[in-house]
């Protein structure tokens, strides 16, 4: 994943850009989850990655998921508590796409 996309997105180290994609996943985040974006959610995980302005060595690249990385454990994770399958629209997926 590129810094320009994360940026692009609306991901930004001042926060995030009003009317962007990382508006609108944030307003879909928090209305699903009854009004607030949850910690470590996808719109938490792309903002803390914008907010440093790097998305070096978390893993998500061009080519897929980086073994041994931090995009790894977090699919890893996030497939274990959905009974073996990283979930559409979850946070490895949305990271990832982005």
């Amino acid at each position: 994943m590129s810094d320009q996309n994360v940026r692009n997105a609306g991901f930004t180290s001042s926060g995030i850009a009003g009317g962007s994609l990382a508006s609108s996943m944030m307003s879909h985040e928090a209305r699903s989850s009854g009004g607030g974006v949850p910690s470590g959610g996808p719109t938490s995980t792309l903002q803390g990655m914008g907010a440093r302005g790097t998305t070096h060595s978390s893993g998500f690249t061009s080519s897929g998921i980086s073994g041994g990385s931090k995009a790894s454990s977090m699919m890893s994770k996030e497939a274990t508590a959905h009974g073996g399958g990283v979930p559409r629209g979850g946070t490895t997926s949305t990271v990832q796409s982005i």
